[in-house]
C-alpha cells in the first residue's frame, strides 16, 4: 500500500465526500507521512509506481491517476478521465469525460480537457484553453490562451494554437505552424 485515506480530513464538493490521502511509504519527493490531495475512493489513485495527488487537487467519480502522473494545485480529474505516464495536471485545470492525458503532457492554468479528447507525448495545454470532442494534442504541440481545439481536430509536432483561435472539424495542424488571435480553422483542413 502506498497511501491511506484520512477519514477525519474530508472535503465536500458536488454532493461527494473526498478524503485526503496520506503516504504510507516514501517515493520520489513524497515522504512517508506526507499528506496529499483528495480522492473519492482508492479506485481514483493507483497504489503502484509513483502517481500522486497533491495539495487541494481532487480526483473523483471513475477517474484514475496512475503510472508516475502528478495532480496538484487545485486541479480536478473526474468522470472517466485517465491521467498516466509522467503527465502533470496543475493550477486550476480540469480533466473530465472520457479524456486522457499521458506521456509527459502538461495541462495547467484554467485549461479544460474533456469529452473524448487526448493530450499526450510532450504536449502542453494552458491558459483558459479548451480541448474537447475527439481532439488530439500531441508531439510538442501547445494550445494556450483562450484557444479551442475540438471535434476531430489534431494538433501535433511543434504547432502552436493560441489567442482566441478555434480549430475544429477534421483539421490537422502540424509542423511549426502558429494559429492565433481569432483564426478559425475547420472542415478537412491540413496545415503543415
Amino acid at each position: 500500500m502506498k497511501y491511506e485515506l484520512v477519514k477525519n480530513d474530508i472535503k465536500k464538493f458536488h454532493n461527494k465526500t473526498f478524503y485526503r490521502i496520506k503516504a504510507l511509504r516514501s517515493f520520489n519527493e513524497v515522504k512517508k507521512g506526507d499528506l496529499g490531495g483528495y480522492i473519492e475512493s482508492e479506485n481514483n489513485l493507483s497504489h503502484d509506481l509513483s502517481a500522486w495527488v497533491y495539495h487541494n487537487a481532487c480526483v473523483y467519480n471513475n477517474a484514475c491517476v496512475y503510472g508516475s502522473a502528478r495532480i496538484y494545485g487545485n486541479a480536478h480529474v473526474s468522470e472517466d478521465a485517465r491521467v498516466y505516464g509522467a503527465a502533470c495536471i496543475f493550477d486550476n485545470a480540469h480533466i473530465s469525460g472520457n479524456s486522457c492525458v499521458s506521456g509527459y503532457a502538461r495541462v495547467y492554468g484554467k485549461a479544460c480537457v474533456y469529452e473524448n479528447a487526448c493530450v499526450y507525448e510532450n504536449a502542453l495545454v494552458s491558459g483558459d484553453s479548451r480541448v474537447f470532442g475527439n481532439a488530439h494534442i500531441y508531439g510538442e504541440a501547445c494550445v494556450y490562451g483562450n484557444a479551442w481545439v475540438f471535434m476531430n481536430a489534431h494538433v501535433s509536432e511543434n504547432a502552436r494554437i493560441g489567442g482566441k483561435a478555434h480549430v475544429s472539424g477534421n483539421s490537422r495542424i502540424f509542423g511549426n505552424k502558429h494559429i492565433s488571435e481569432n483564426d478559425r480553422i475547420s472542415g478537412n483542413t491540413y496545415i503543415s
